[in-house]
This record gives C-alpha cells, sequence and structure tokens, in this order.
C-alpha cells in the first residue's frame, strides 16, 4: 500500500464510529445531501499556474455512503469540469456519467455524480476560473518585495466550491492531502502537515497531509516567494523576507499565547501553530487556518497592540476549528467563543485593564453597529436563508455572542464558567454542532448543575432576541475614563491640543478618544489635533482608519491623500468597506471614492469586491 493510500485509509477509519452517529442539520448553503452520500476525505494534485490564473488537476473524494442508489451531490463555482471517473478500490477508476446544474449566483452550481453500487472513490478532473471567488492572483507589484507573483486562497464562508468540487458545508468535516506543483523560487504552503518540511525549497512539488477533520472552508494554500522564521519550539512565521523580521518581532509572545490559552481550555490538538502574513490586499484581520493562520500585514504595529488578531486566530483552535458551527446560522458559535477567548488570553499577556479596553471598544462598536442593523440581523442564531452567508460577517456573531458568554461567566462565576468550557470542547472535539446542540448541553450542564442562577427564557433572549438584554455586561477601563475626559474637554473648547498629555496612550486609548468626535469636527480643529499629533501621518492601521473616518466626516481635506493611499493599498474589508460608506454618503464623497476604486478595485480580494460594488451601487 502507497504512504497515500495508507493516508486515506487511516482517515476513512477515523470516521467509522463518527459517521454512525452524526445527524445532518439542513444547510441552506449547500447542494451536499450527505445523509445520502458524504465526502470524509479529499485528496488534491494541482499545478498552479500563475500565467493563466488557474489551478489545473483533480481532485479525489473517499466517500461514506448510506443510499447505495444515491448520486453523489458537490458544489462547484464557476470551475470547468473536464471528466469524472469512480472506483471501489482506489486504485482502477473508470468514467461513469456527471451533469454540472444550473449555477445559482450565492450558491454556484450542482455537481450530480453517478455512482455504482460499489463505487466508494470519485476524481474530478477540473480547473479553476482566473475569477475564482475563493483565491486572489497578484502581480509582483502588488507584494511587499515586488519580485514574484503570489496566490493564497480564502475559503470562508461558501467559496472552497470555487477550487475544489466538494461539499462545501461547515458540518461535513473532511481529512485532506495534496500534491502542488508551483514555477521556480515559490513556495507553497497549506493547512496542513509539510509546510515546515517544505520551507527550505523553491518551486517543483510540495506535498501536505492534514489527518484531522476539519470544515472545507479550512482548505488553504498559499504560493508565493516565503522566508520563515521560529517563534518558539511549536510556533513560527511565514512571511514575504522584506516583513520577516518585522513580524517575527510582533508575533513573538505567540508561545506564550498558546500555553495561555491550554491552561484555561485544554491542550493544542493540532501540532504546530504557523502565522503567514499575507499581503495587503488579505480582505479580513486574519483566517484562522489550522496550523497555519492567515495575518494581514495591518496589524504589524511595530508595538504588540493589535496583536489580539493573532489571539483570536489562535482562540479558533478550540472554538471553530475544533468544534465548528454546522450551518452559517450558527456562526456565533465560531466567532462568539473566540471572542470571548481572545480576551481571555489577552488578559492573561497583557493584563486585566488592556483586556477591558478592548472588550469596552467591542461593544461600542457593537452598538453602533445594532442601530443600523434591521432586528433580523441583531440576532445570534441570524437566519440567512436565501442570503449569501457572507452577510453575517457582522459584529453581532462577534461582539454580543462575546458578551453573552461573559455574562454566563458573571453569573456562574468564572471558575465555574471555566470547567463548563473545557468540558464543552472535550465533549464535541471535531465535531460540528447546531445553536440548539449547544443550547442542550449548556442546559444540562451549566444551568440544571446550578439551579436558579440563569433561566432558560434569559438564554432565549440572548440567543434568538434582537438588540441586547438590558443586563449585558459593561466593560470598564479607567484609562478610559481619563481619555474621554481629556477628549470632552476638547470637544467643549475647554483645553487645546497641546494641553492634551498623549505621550504614553495606547493605540485602545488612541481609538477612544477618536471616538468621542465620532459625529465630526470642523476642519479648524482637526487640523489642531493633526499638528499636534501627526495623525495623517500615522503608521498604525487601526488608528489611522479612525482618523481617516474622522477625516471624511469632517470634510478634512488634508488627509485625503492618505485616504487614498490607505484605500489604493489596504485591502481589509473591515477598514475599507466603512470608508466607501462614509465616502459614498455624499455626491462629492461618492465621486472621489469611485475615482479611487476604479484603480483600485483589482488590487482588492473578490470578497471586497463584492462589497464595495454593493456600495457603490447602492449609495
Amino acid at each position: 500500500m502507497t504512504k497515500r493510500l495508507a493516508l486515506v485509509a487511516l482517515s476513512f477509519l477515523f470516521f467509522v464510529v463518527f459517521a454512525k452517529a452524526q445527524e445532518f442539520a439542513e444547510d441552506f448553503h449547500s447542494y451536499a445531501e450527505p445523509n445520502k452520500v458524504v465526502v470524509r476525505h479529499v485528496d488534491l494534485d494541482w499545478q498552479v499556474n500563475f500565467s493563466s490564473k488557474i489551478i489545473t488537476g483533480f481532485a479525489t473524494l473517499t466517500l461514506e455512503r448510506f443510499d447505495k442508489s444515491a448520486p453523489l451531490m458537490l458544489d462547484t463555482r464557476d470551475l470547468q469540469i473536464k471528466d469524472v471517473l469512480v472506483s471501489k478500490d482506489g486504485k482502477i477508476f473508470k468514467k461513469t456519467t456527471f451533469s454540472l446544474g444550473t449555477p445559482d449566483k450565492i450558491l454556484g452550481a450542482p455537481l450530480k455524480v453517478d455512482l455504482a453500487s460499489d463505487t466508494k472513490f470519485v476524481r474530478v478532473y477540473y480547473s479553476t476560473s482566473p475569477n475564482a471567488s475563493g483565491l486572489q492572483w497578484l502581480t509582483p507589484e502588488q507584494t511587499a518585495d515586488k519580485r514574484y507573483p503570489f496566490m493564497y486562497s480564502q475559503a470562508q464562508a461558501i467559496h472552497a466550491r470555487s477550487f475544489i468540487p466538494l461539499q462545501d458545508s461547515p458540518q461535513i468535516r473532511i481529512t485532506y492531502s495534496a500534491k502542488v506543483r508551483t514555477p521556480r523560487n515559490l513556495l507553497a504552503v497549506m493547512s496542513a502537515e509539510g509546510n515546515l518540511e517544505n520551507s527550505k525549497r523553491r518551486g517543483g512539488l510540495y506535498t501536505f497531509k492534514m489527518t484531522k477533520p476539519i470544515p472545507p472552508y479550512l482548505i488553504a494554500i498559499a504560493v508565493g516567494e516565503l522566508g520563515f522564521r521560529p517563534l518558539g519550539k511549536r510556533c513560527g512565521v511565514f512571511a514575504e523576507p522584506s516583513v520577516l523580521e518585522k513580524a517575527a518581532s510582533e508575533f513573538s509572545d505567540t508561545e506564550k499565547m498558546m500555553e495561555a490559552a491550554e491552561r484555561l481550555y485544554g491542550p493544542y490538538r493540532w501540532g504546530r501553530y504557523d502565522i503567514l502574513v499575507l499581503p495587503p490586499s488579505f480582505p479580513f484581520g486574519g483566517m484562522e487556518n489550522p496550523m497555519l493562520t492567515f495575518a494581514t500585514p495591518t496589524i504589524l504595529a511595530g508595538d504588540k497592540s493589535l496583536v489580539s488578531v493573532i489571539a483570536h486566530e489562535l482562540a479558533h483552535s478550540w472554538s471553530g476549528n475544533l468544534v465548528t458551527n454546522a450551518t452559517w446560522r450558527d456562526f456565533w458559535l465560531n466567532e462568539g467563543f473566540t471572542t470571548y477567548i481572545e480576551r481571555r488570553i489577552i488578559e492573561v499577556l497583557y493584563g486585566e485593564n488592556r483586556r477591558e479596553m478592548e472588550a469596552m471598544l467591542g461593544k461600542q462598536g457593537l452598538l453602533r453597529e445594532l442601530s443600523s442593523l434591521p432586528p433580523s440581523d441583531q440576532i445570534l442564531h441570524v437566519d440567512l436563508k436565501g442570503r449569501d452567508p457572507d452577510d453575517a460577517f457582522t459584529g453581532v456573531p462577534y461582539e454580543k455572542g462575546a458578551l453573552f458568554l461573559r455574562w454566563l461567566e458573571e453569573k456562574f462565576g468564572r471558575e465555574k464558567f471555566d470547567k463548563f468550557l473545557r468540558s464543552y470542547f472535550d465533549s464535541h472535539a471535531f465535531k460540528s454542532i447546531t445553536t440548539e446542540t449547544f443550547v442542550s448541553y449548556l442546559q444540562k450542564n451549566l444551568l440544571e448543575v446550578y439551579p436558579g442562577v440563569v433561566s432558560m427564557a434569559e438564554i432565549e433572549e440572548w440567543i434568538e432576541k434582537a438588540g441586547l438584554p438590558k443586563n449585558a455586561p459593561s466593560p470598564y477601563s479607567e484609562n478610559f475614563a481619563k481619555v474621554e475626559t481629556d477628549a470632552r474637554k476638547y470637544l467643549n473648547g475647554e483645553i487645546t491640543a497641546s494641553e492634551i498629555n498623549a505621550k504614553d496612550w495606547t493605540t485602545q486609548e488612541w481609538l477612544k478618544f477618536l471616538d468621542v468626535f465620532s459625529e465630526g469636527l470642523t476642519a479648524e480643529r482637526m487640523k489642531e489635533l493633526d499638528l499636534r499629533f501627526n495623525l495623517t501621518k500615522t503608521g498604525n492601521s487601526e488608528i489611522a482608519f479612525q482618523w481617516l473616518m474622522l477625516a471624511i466626516r469632517s470634510n478634512y481635506r488634508e488627509a485625503y491623500g492618505r485616504l487614498e493611499d490607505f484605500l489604493m493599498n489596504i485591502g481589509r474589508r473591515k477598514f475599507v468597506r466603512p470608508l466607501y460608506v462614509e465616502l459614498a454618503r455624499t455626491p462629492e464623497g461618492k465621486e472621489f471614492a469611485q475615482r479611487i476604486y476604479a484603480k483600485a478595485r483589482n488590487r482588492y480580494h473578490p470578497i471586497t469586491q463584492a462589497t464595495i460594488d454593493a456600495i457603490l451601487a447602492s449609495q
């Protein structure tokens, strides 16, 4: 037996008991019919083609069948299906009939594969589209070092189907292996074992394996000119050469973060934890791909003030990767838990005050967002039927979810709640669950163990009702109280900018200070602050974003050169989306936004492009 077939066999055995016990929820965002035929392992064989901006090759799928008469239903988006073969033993394959259905704007197209009674393996030969929604192809000029092209994937929520024909539902956990061929001088890395073994090679054939079952959206790949620096015995960082040392310095506390999380919630079960710093077009702060977090370079502030992003992605190793939302309406199970755990890690490493400042900023942003969301989108257990699951990416699953868990901690006490969370992760390890499953576990293992503390009616209000309950936690920081006092005095004309002592302010204190002026200042007052603190030229991306939002509202034209540069060179949706929304509120601002976007659009990830296209079309 070859090593590859041995891996498939071992992965398949992992699921024997699991498959019999598993029940699948209805997933409106997948064509898969896992109660009839479910994919258990994906074996990829890829050629990465930068000239044509496509991946070509095949995917071999290992099946578990419950209905011998049912076809295999797969999710695809803009894939060119060349041929489909079936096999009973994974060695001898023969052609079968297949059909590609009518594409849906959100879901893509279903691929129906006819199976023989003894079929256990399906091999799909295909190529991706140059415009695949889950891949971004960068020219050398769009990278930090400007020497070689770069490609990376972003599969969450339902974009894996744009580069792999598979059952693209988070409840269908799979193992995977891959052979990846790249041009010379380029390193391939994936969310799997093999990155360290491959790290000294430059081009050619790379091999990977993920032996633990993961949801499809966690399959990830990047190819580019990359170097590596160790950060500890289990962790390290990959980045372009010019970024590598800065990233290694910024993320030097990663091993300590891992140790802090393990003390709280049990062992880290993924082997290594490495970080890949991507070019600035990456649409998110980070992506929790197992064993290889993808991170934006916008968190490289030089003072570790923005490393909560790394704490967040690491926390996903428990909430999200280990225990996963079964459908995208359960997304808060991933992000609410992770935001709560992130702040617990931050507290261990940087103190309670830092945790409270970040929690206050989080709640502050949530309250502002809730005021603009329809009631249906203020619910944790949000209804996404007929909608793009990317619509769930608001602050609600993150911040409202974290506040709910903090409320439970305050009600039951930290010691009892920590014990509950650890048992929750142990009991549901490597499983995907629904909100209903969580509530049932919560009721049995916390509410009934300590009766009279919390009612099911209160739980329902948090999860199924709009807005925040009146007794939601209120984080507090003495530092913020002092900063807000200075900001109010400046706003009321009681002090000048020169009288504000901001020498020792942290990033979080600056964000609180600027938020006091969220409705805008006069251009003259903006200029006074700018001359005093040089805010237009700040190298901190979070402060720059907040300042530029304020500049738009205040019509502070002297910052518009920096605004244009920011929008041209950063593709993180957290930043660019609100900036375009704010610009589009006025005819003059919209004209400026359209002019910038015409030049910047090709630099953005397809996910970001879709977001900004909608903003500028609707405003």
